[in-house]
Order: structure tokens, then C-alpha cells, then sequence
């Protein structure tokens, strides 16, 4: 937390939250661009070749078999989504640890989001069959991605008081989609410019320097948050006098033992992971979803990402306007029920048609970025003062784009259905179900369970 009498509205705070706010920026187009668009589609037309299904087949029933287990083709990336956010189990509340013991957090936050974006760059020698090569280094992009968003994230506390920080964690989520969505318009621009109709293969390399680009940007754009934010050590790293590493793990351990005594805090941590699993299943699967089951045209898709990218820009901010008036909880709540009329919708679309399509698009962009962003800064109450690290450590492992139960509930009612509408309308559990147990979140007294001070809307 800020010191007291500290001005966080002092020009050098503003100029520290803008590189802040930058970070957003940069790491959005590998949500957008890579996650959201391009790799769902790209990844499994190269494990349909794989599977022996000639480049351009609409119904490809192959299988593929990495280490021996037989797999259907267009499961392979929703399994390989929901096998990231496995191993995210294991490192990203570490990673957390370790930021919290760490005298500076601004390395760990370089090398885990160069190392993203060198995965991501390498997807250019993703060609031919090599559907595992994809597979691996989306892993390890994913995981990386996680690892550095865990280290962002536990900026928020000291970046702004207790009534600033939905505000601060909306305009960060909006400056991010601003800038997911231009590179995205870039990449549009591209895909209707070199693309020629009836050349499957020329497609299918436009998508992969696609995601190619979205590597780039995410490190050149990560060197402004590394040049602008500051070293805000907890106490606990002042007081490290061993190994960062050993004490970090060390560390996790005490606060799994202690986690018992915030109860509140871990049933908004379930209810948050269970909501925001149906929400990051529908960006990680949206494209596979339009363009298996729709039959739309990879320009559809990208345009109806570039109407969800500009949407949730304003979206963000208008709803984090509204937090302001009725508080975050209430906000996030009324967007669960949103998503829940997205869902139920999406389940109807006609195939072939891309207007009802691009129609949803916006109704996922008005409520997208409000529930995310108002869902990082209510947590942010929720965290024991200097250990903001490890609590997102725990927190990252169902966001953007590394939830796995719904993945996992996706791929496997296709494998046994070969329908991708039976598959999209199973997340409506996910939306229910965490909107009832944030409903009974009793968040003011959560708050103050852990030692911080209520803001004044709740």
C-alpha cells in the first residue's frame, strides 16, 4: 500500500501509472490477436493436416495421436488451453511469491513477458504438420503471459487508494483493448490485402505472421512499463536475507496455511474463477466457434474482434463510470447477466451469416472489459497488505485466456458431440454459478477481514 501522506496525484505518480497502463497495451495483442482471433483457427487447420485431412477440408473427423493419445483434431487447442492453465497451477502463485520476496519486480516482470513474446515470435516455424511445435510454444506463451500479468497486477495496490483503483484498473483494461485492437485493424488490413481466394496455404501463412506480429509489439511496447513504473518492494522482501527463489517458495507455503484465516476472500477468489472461466473459454474459443461451426470467413471474424476490441475500450470506462455510482460489485453482477444473454444467444446464430455474429461482437465488447477490470480492483481490496503478488498469483490462474474447466468442458462435448453450439451453450453454468456466489460475497466485511479500508461504493 501507499505510504501515508503519499500524493498519488503527483505528476511523477501519473507519469508511473501511464507506464502502467501501457503494459495493457502491449500485452493485449497477444490476447486479441493470438488468442482471441488467429491461433484457435490457424492451430487447428495445422493439426487437421496432421491428421491427414487435405488443407481447406470444412468436416475434418481425423485424429491426431501426440504421446499416444488419440485426440480429435478440432480439440487439440481447447485441450491445449486447458493443459496450460494446469501447469499455470503450479507457477503462477509461485511467480507471486517470488515478486512479493523480490527486492525489484521489474526484472521478473521482463522475463516473463520477453519470454512470452520470444514464443510467440517463434509460431513463424509453426508450418507444415507441426501442430505440436504450436502446441508447445503456445504453452509456454500462456504460461508466460500469466506469469508476467501476475507481476503487473500486483502494482494496482500501490498505484492507487482504495476509491481510485476501479477507476485506475478500467482505464488500464481500456487503453489495453485500444491498443489490442489496433494492432488487430493492422493485421485486417493485411488479411484483406494479401489474401487470395481459393489459396488456402497463403491464408494459412497470413495467420501465422499474424501472430508473429503480435510478439513484436508485446516486446517493444513492454519496454515503456520496465522504463516508467518504479521498484515498490513489500516488506517482506526488505527483510530477505536468503535465497529470492527458496524464499518465495517458502513463502507460499505460510500463506497457503494462512489463506484459512480469510475465508471471504477465498469464496470471492472461487466465485471470480468460476465466472471469468466462461468468460475467458468465450474469447480463447470465440474464432474456432465462427469459423468451424459458423462457416465465417476469417475477415468476419477479425472485424466482429476489431467491433469487441473498440466496444470494451468504452466499455471499460462506462462501466467503471458506473461503479462509481452503485459500486463494483453491482456492476460485475449486472455484466454476468449480459454474458448470460450472450451465451444463450450465440447457441442461436445462423451459420454463414456474419451481421448476427458481428451483432453479438458487440454485445460481448459493451460487457467485456467492465467485468474484467472491476473484477481486478475488488480483488485488490481483498489482499493482506504485502502480498499482492501471491493473491494474484492465484487470481491469474483463471484470467485472460488460462481458464481450463470450460476448455475442457468445451472440448470434450464436441469429441462427443461434433456439435460446437453444444459445446457454447454448456457455459452458461459457469456465468450462473459464479454470478450466485458473488451475490453472496459479503465484500465490505471481506475487506475489512484483511486489514484495508472500504472504499466508499461497494
Amino acid at each position: 500500500m501507499a505510504a501515508p501522506g503519499t500524493d498519488l496525484t503527483a505528476a511523477p505518480a501519473r507519469r508511473e501509472r501511464t507506464g502502467w497502463y501501457f503494459y495493457d497495451w502491449a500485452n493485449s495483442a497477444f490476447s486479441t490477436t493470438v488468442l482471441t482471433v488467429f491461433l484457435g483457427p490457424f492451430l487447428t487447420t495445422v493439426t487437421e493436416i496432421a491428421a491427414g485431412c487435405p488443407l481447406g477440408t470444412d468436416d475434418c473427423t481425423g485424429r491426431v495421436h501426440p504421446f499416444g493419445i488419440t485426440v480429435a483434431a478440432g480439440s487439440f487447442y481447447p485441450y491445449v488451453v486447458s493443459l496450460s492453465v494446469l501447469l499455470t497451477v503450479f507457477v503462477l502463485p509461485i511467480m507471486g511469491a517470488i515478486a512479493d520476496r523480490a527486492p525489484r519486480k521489474k526484472p521478473l516482470l521482463a522475463g516473463a513477458a520477453f519470454l512470452g513474446a520470444a514464443a510467440t515470435i517463434a509460431m513463424v516455424f509453426v508450418t507444415g504438420d507441426r501442430y505440436w511445435l504450436g502446441g508447445l510454444l503456445f504453452l509456454i506463451a500462456n504460461i508466460a503471459f500469466g506469469a508476467a500479468v501476475v507481476v503487473y497486477n500486483s502494482f494496482l495496490p500501490q498505484l492507487a487508494g482504495p476509491d481510485e483503483r476501479d477507476k485506475v484498473s478500467s482505464r488500464g483494461w481500456a487503453l489495453g483493448y485500444l491498443g489490442g485492437g489496433l494492432l488487430l485493424a493492422a493485421n485486417l488490413v493485411a488479411v484483406m490485402l494479401l489474401s487470395v481466394d481459393g489459396d488456402d496455404q497463403r491464408t494459412l501463412d497470413i495467420a501465422r505472421f499474424c501472430i508473429v506480429s503480435a510478439g513484436i509489439w508485446w516486446a517493444v511496447f513492454t519496454l515503456i512499463p520496465l522504463r516508467w513504473l518504479k521498484e515498490h518492494p513489500a516488506a517482506g522482501a526488505a527483510t530477505s536475507r536468503g535465497n529470492v527463489l527458496t524464499d518465495g517458495f517458502k513463502q507460499l507455503g505460510h500463506t497457503l496455511r494462512s489463506l484459512k484465516a480469510y475465508p471471504l476472500t477465498l469464496f470471492f477468489l472461487l466465485a471470480y474463477l468460476i465466472y471469468n472461466d466462461g468468460i475467458q473459454t468465450v474469447i480463447a474459443l470465440a474464432a474456432q466457434f465462427g469459423s468451424e461451426e459458423l462457416d465465417l470467413e476469417q475477415s468476419t471474424l477479425i472485424v466482429t474482434i476489431l467491433i469487441v476490441q473498440f466496444l470494451a475500450f468504452g466499455g471499460a470506462l462506462a462501466l467503471g463510470a458506473l461503479a462509481t455510482r452503485i459500486g463494483a460489485r453491482k456492476t460485475v453482477l449486472l455484466s454476468l447477466a449480459l454474458w448470460l444473454v450472450v451465451i444463450v444467444a450465440a447457441y442461436w446464430l445462423p451459420a454463414g451469416e456474419p451481421l448476427p455474429f458481428m451483432l453479438l461482437g458487440a454485445g460481448i465488447g459493451i460487457v467485456l472489459g467492465g467485468s474484467q477490470a472491476l473484477s481486478r480492483s475488488l480483488f485488490s481490496q481483498l489482499i493482506p497488505d504485502g502480498k499482492e503478488g501471491e493473491y494474484y498469483g492465484f487470481y491469474e490462474i483463471s484470467d485472460k485466456g488460462t481458464s481450463w474447466l470450460g476448455p475442457l468442458l468445451f472440448g470434450l462435448i464436441f469429441q462427443l458431440t461434433d456439435s460446437y453450439r453444444l459445446g457454447i451453450i454448456s457455459l452458461v453454468v459457469f456465468f450462473v454459478v459464479g454470478g450466485v456466489l458473488l451475490a453472496f460475497v459479503p465484500i465490505r466485511r471481506a475487506i475489512t477481514a484483511v486489514g484495508n479500508t472500504p472504499p466508499r461504493l461497494l
